[in-house]
């Protein structure tokens, strides 16, 4: 066993998780990494099966919620109880409740994180390859030019790690240490664009974002993803009326944020856009997802709470 695990903690948040999901992502952690599940106030019956897993699964501790507090909220909470447990822990793993590295993965991000440290750069964070477990489509990772904001499309083959602009929050390894100095994720953003706030903050502080091909993770994106063609496959992610409103709110609030690329804000604008756009067009639930749309853009120029 690669005793480099030994120095690694993997953090999951789970809100109403799929048991099967859930327990193959704790299955594919390393043995002897320590494994944090956060519960954000689940159902009796998932919090039964959750103390189960504890039982079972080697180094794992499971931490509940009475309430839901919310994605940034209950990493920040992971993470230092994983200080707590074992102050020896230098790098700290990011986990979604279904995602699901595939073997050989988080050995890649290990490796890469360490190689570019050694080679001189200022590392941040580096992310793995995201695999969309309903389509067999990779999400990519996202670069920028002075105008453009894009998505690059590597084989899980390919050996060249890929310079980001941004890196999906799941599978995202980084040291604790410079995890709790720059103040963990930010809370009052529930959900959405938690991720997108932190890769902006880690690249204001002049620190380098990196996505590993070689690193596979199984993952869902959103409540359901649709495949269309537009010049290749892609992946349009299917959300819920109120996840709708954290992600429009916190779109306006990272545009507002000085911190964020301004090539960002203008693409963002654009996809905003067009979410309502296709959902006014095609979503039976139509009313309600431009309702909770509009209330998130009063609400991320207000700057309230829902």
């Amino acid at each position: 066993m690669d005793t480099s695990f030994r120095k690694l903690a993997c953090v999951t948040v789970t809100y109403q998780p799929d048991p099967m999901a859930l327990k193959a992502q704790l299955q594919a952690l390393p043995a002897d990494s320590l494994k944090i599940v956060v519960d954000n106030a689940s159902a009796a019956e998932c919090v039964e099966m959750l103390v189960g897993l504890e039982m079972t699964v080697p180094n794992l501790h499971l931490l509940r919620n009475a309430d839901n507090l919310g994605l940034g909220a209950a990493l920040n909470q992971g993470v230092r109880a994983a200080r707590k447990f074992d102050p020896e822990i230098e790098f700290v793993l990011l986990l979604d409740q279904d995602s699901e590295p595939l073997p050989g993965s988080i050995k890649a991000l290990l490796f890469t994180f360490a190689s570019m440290e050694s080679s001189g750069r200022a590392v941040g964070a580096v992310g793995p390859l995201l695999r969309d477990a309903a389509t067999g489509l990779t999400h990519g990772f996202h670069q920028c030019t002075r105008w453009r904001w894009k998505r690059v499309y590597p084989s899980n083959a390919d050996q060249a790690s890929i310079p980001c602009a941004n890196l999906n929050g799941s599978g995202t390894l980084m040291r604790i240490k410079q995890f709790l100095e720059l103040g963990g994720l930010r809370e009052d953003f529930f959900i959405d664009h938690v991720d997108t706030e932190w890769s902006f903050r880690l690249l204001a502080h002049g620190l380098e974002l990196w996505g590993v091909p070689q690193a596979l993770f199984l993952h869902s994106m959103g409540q359901a993803s649709i495949k269309y063609w537009l010049f290749c496959w892609r992946i349009w992610p299917s959300r819920a009326p109120a996840r709708h409103y954290f992600l429009f709110r916190n779109a306006v609030r990272l545009i507002l944020d000085r911190n964020v690329l301004t090539v960002w804000k203008f693409w963002a604008v654009l996809k905003l856009c067009l979410t309502a756009f296709v959902h006014a067009l095609f979503d039976h639930a139509r009313v309600e997802q431009l309702h909770n749309m509009a209330r998130g853009v009063r609400d991320g120029f207000l700057g309230e709470q829902p």
